[in-house]
């Protein structure tokens, strides 16, 4: 037995006691040995410690292991025939020692005990401020309970959460190799010896203890970790300690992207064994302003992708990625960061660093690698953008920058006395901003550069030539130049992020609107749709399959059609002039919109037909459960009667006649009641019924159905006239009253009836011995009996066929406790003025 411990790092709440775990892969590896050794030398310290249970499972070593240390005695819980013996947590607490050992931690109690887990004991015992030593194996952790499914095929119904686990002071894994674990269970050590054949060959598999042992080595490494970067917060330290090694990969959504991660990946496969190779993570960074990101769509295909090859996803918000990505590394004490060769030119790069080499220059004992792509070798040609200005205030800007130094030119040279050269060239500089505000880039380039020879030509001397005299004015005509492009650089790239804002913001109160959408329309495909419509700004808009089938379609369908594929199966058709192309992001989100309402209606349908061939599943069984019995039991009382008068040996009185004749009529009414109702039944499911609603008198249908004795009426001359079918009703009452005379005991059922607000209220009142009221929906469940009635007396389906037709009736059946015991049916119908 080997045993490896990890302390927490936090301290216990004062007054608190603290807790210690011993955790195990498997039975038999030797933790509640471990946790006796550990009470048996704390008591030899002088600490007062106590047995509050602890299993022994009849191995001697163990209850050797008991030794001198106090016993507090089981509280015994009746459970049926059986005496079960359970912690005594009062007795405990009572005796309120400093240390209490307790077996089996995720133990579930006996019924009727305070506490439904054992653990909750123990949380009783921590809060007194007592110490608890504990156990618990691999598999009863909660989060690891469907992994140890698969892995053995026996469900653990007793589990702990992992919470209560990961809050103890300590937790130490008590280790055993596979081999010496099944050598103790061939040996005797574990189990009887009836048993002992089939545990190796079942639960003791080789393989399944090996994947056990595993699980728990890795579990308690988390903790391992979780514990270090706690400790590395509190005490503030961001150096990285290269305890094992951490990979961080930065993607920008790029093609590029899938060739580093699956390059992390590989990188993170070399890891040892024992850690089950390196944890790695990607991270993109998305700008504080919300301008240029990602789309949502690929940001989810990276997510998958890292997912599928074993890491972890992260998404951080901020203006400079390099100092992002560092953060983000040093916060996982990442040991290496991959980052993608940059696809800037030279000369930007030495103008202004780039993220590779700002991350290399400011990484410290963290490696970093830069890996080349295709994009990088291959850099794509800069595909000339639109100026955000528009095409309009971009021409103008080339009249104003090409035709107004001459302008004013020959404005100023009509006026040279006004005038020096200092305010003309003032003057040509502010022409130069002008153009640049009004057209950007390209034309303020033009216009300092055309004002600058202008400028030189009929106002530098010497005038009228391309010369410059002095030094001044040759630094005047370069700042035409330089202001002119560093100003045109500013407004065109103010401008740009203008729109791009502005862009956003629409897109995101769009995308807010869609949403909402989404959540109130649920599955109403032609609501959407309209809303597409309006938000997107197209004339038109058409759902189909790929076949051609539509699905749903709104607005003029005649126009420009442009189709988007949803899915792979289906495909939305943007009719309209103005239709915006595949890659608009927030046509992006519509698309998604409608995968989503598609995917819901093929759930709700697959949901749908699943539930219908349940319940006609069951139907059937429970049919055939009720024709094996509930049928046959009439119709062989009505043959023996009929064969015994057709028996010409046998000399039948007058009175035996009788007898048999009433037997014969009693089985064919009964035969007749069953058929009746399974007709009815088989009419409601498939939605046959079709109530013909007229105003009814229904003291006069209750006078007709209360025929026999034991039944009261209470039915007021003044009652309203109710809105029902009065063939129907008279089934609803009949199937009703019959059902409160088979539990009334021989007393009285009264049936009474009163209008209250817009309804006629119809109650049949019994005194049996009633239904609880969780059970209340179930006794209208088809060929439900609750139990309570004899074989024989009916296949389950009055009143459920009742509730069926008094709902075709627009009416409700409900059920309600009488005073005084007993239960009361309520229907409920409009009344006829309503």
């Amino acid at each position: 037995m080997q045993t490896e411990s990890v302390r927490s790092s936090g301290s216990s709440e004062p007054g608190r006691g603290c807790l210690r775990v011993y955790l195990g892969a498997a039975p038999g590896v030797g933790k509640t040995y471990a946790m006796l050794d550990e009470g048996a030398r704390r008591a030899a310290r002088g600490t007062d410690v106590v047995v509050g249970v602890v299993e022994t499972h009849g191995r001697l070593r163990t209850a050797e292991q008991l030794g001198d240390l106090e016993v507090v005695p089981r509280r015994s819980v009746e459970h049926g025939r059986t005496t079960l013996t359970e912690l005594d947590v009062d007795a405990v607490l009572a005796r309120a020692p400093q240390v209490c050992l307790v077996d089996e931690l995720a133990h579930t109690n006996a019924p009727g005990s305070r506490n439904t887990k054992r653990w909750q004991d123990v949380e009783e015992l921590l809060e007194a401020g007592i110490d608890v030593v504990t156990t618990v194996n691999v598999q009863h952790l909660e989060s690891l309970n469907d992994v140890t499914e698969a892995i053995t095929g026996v469900r653990q119904r007793e589990t702990v959460p992992d919470s209560f686990v990961r809050a103890a002071e300590a937790i130490e894994l008590v280790d055993m190799s596979p081999s010496a674990l099944r050598r103790r269970l061939a040996h005797g050590n574990v189990y009887p010896a009836d048993r002992v054949d089939a545990a190796l060959s079942q639960f003791f598999r080789e393989g399944n203890l090996a994947a056990l042992r595993e699980l728990a080595l890795l579990w308690l490494a988390e903790r391992v970790d979780e514990g270090l970067e706690r400790y590395r917060e509190r005490h503030e330290i961001d150096a990285t300690w290269a305890t094992r090694e951490r990979i961080v990969v930065g993607v920008t959504g790029g093609p590029e992207s899938e060739s580093l991660l699956r390059r992390a990946a590989r990188i993170a496969s070399r890891g040892t064994a024992a850690e089950g190779g390196a944890p790695w993570s990607a991270l993109y960074v998305s700008r504080g302003d919300g301008l240029r990101q990602t789309g949502p769509a690929r940001l989810e295909e990276l997510r998958r992708t890292v997912q599928d090859l074993g890491g972890s996803f992260h998404t951080a918000v901020g203006d400079d990625a390099a100092t992002a990505i560092l953060d983000f590394a040093r916060g996982r004490n990442a040991t290496q960061v991959l980052i993608g060769a940059s696809r800037r030119g030279r000369l930007s790069t030495l103008l202004r660093p780039g993220i590779g080499e700002t991350i290399v220059t400011e990484s410290g004992d963290i490696d970093v690698h830069i890996v080349t792509h295709d994009e990088a070798r291959r850099r794509e040609a800069r595909v000339r953008e639109q100026s955000a200005l528009g095409h309009r205030r971009t021409l103008a800007g080339f009249v104003v920058g090409v035709l107004g130094p001459f302008a004013l030119a020959a404005l100023l040279l009509a006026t040279p006395e006004l005038h020096g050269l200092p305010t003309e060239a003032m003057l040509f500089m502010v022409l130069v901003v002008g153009t640049a505000l009004l057209g950007g880039l390209r034309p303020a380039v033009a216009a300092s550069l055309v004002s600058g020879g202008v400028l030189n030509y009929f106002f530098t001397p010497p005038v009228r030539t391309l010369r410059i005299a002095t030094g001044e004015n040759a630094v005047a005509v370069v700042l035409f130049v330089l202001v002119g492009i560093s100003v045109a650089l500013v407004v065109d790239r103010a401008a740009r992020l203008a729109l791009l804002a502005r862009r956003a913001r629409e897109e995101a109160a769009t995308l807010s609107v869609l949403a909402h959408q989404l959540v109130h329309a649920g599955q109403d495909l032609d609501r959407l749709l309209r809303t597409t419509v309006e938000l997107v700004d197209v004339d038109g808009v058409v759902l189909r399959s790929v076949d051609g089938t539509v699905l749903g379609r709104h607005g003029e369908l005649v126009g420009t059609e442009t189709v988007v594929p949803v899915g792979t199966d289906h495909e939305l058709v943007l009719v309209g002039d103005g239709a915006p192309g595949g890659d608009d992001a927030l046509l992006a989100a519509v698309v998604a919109h409608v995968t989503v309402l598609l995917e819901r209606r093929a759930a709700s349908a697959v949901k749908a037909e699943q539930r219908v061939l349940a319940e006609g599943e069951r139907t059937r069984t429970a049919l055939l459960a009720a024709v094996s019995h509930d049928l046959r039991t009439p119709l062989a009382a009505v043959k023996a009667a009929v064969s015994s008068l057709r028996d010409p040996g046998v000399p039948w009185s007058d009175q035996d006649r009788a007898d048999l004749l009433e037997t014969i009529e009693d089985g064919a009414d009964r035969l007749d009641a069953l058929v009746v109702d399974l007709l009815d039944m088989s009419r409601l499911q498939t939605g046959a019924v079709v109530a013909r609603t007229d105003p009814v008198d229904v003291g006069a249908v209750v006078q007709r159905v209360v025929t026999g004795a034991g039944v009261e009426v209470e039915v007021p001359d003044d009652l309203p006239e109710a809105r029902a079918d009065a063939a129907l009703l008279e089934r609803v009452l009949a199937n009703i009253v019959e059902n409160a005379l088979k539990h009334a005991d021989g007393a009285t059922v009264r049936v009474d009836a009163t209008a209250v607000g817009g309804r006629v209220v119809v109650r049949v009142v019994d005194r049996g011995p009633g239904v609880p009221e969780q059970r209340r929906d179930e006794m209208f469940a088809p060929f439900q009996r609750l139990g309570d009635v004899p074989r024989g007396s009916g296949v389950g389906l009055g009143l459920a066929v009742a509730r069926g037709l008094t709902e075709a009736m627009a009416g409700t059946l409900t059920a309600e406790d009488t005073p005084g015991g007993g239960l009361t049916l309520v229907v409920e119908l409009p009344r006829a003025a309503s």
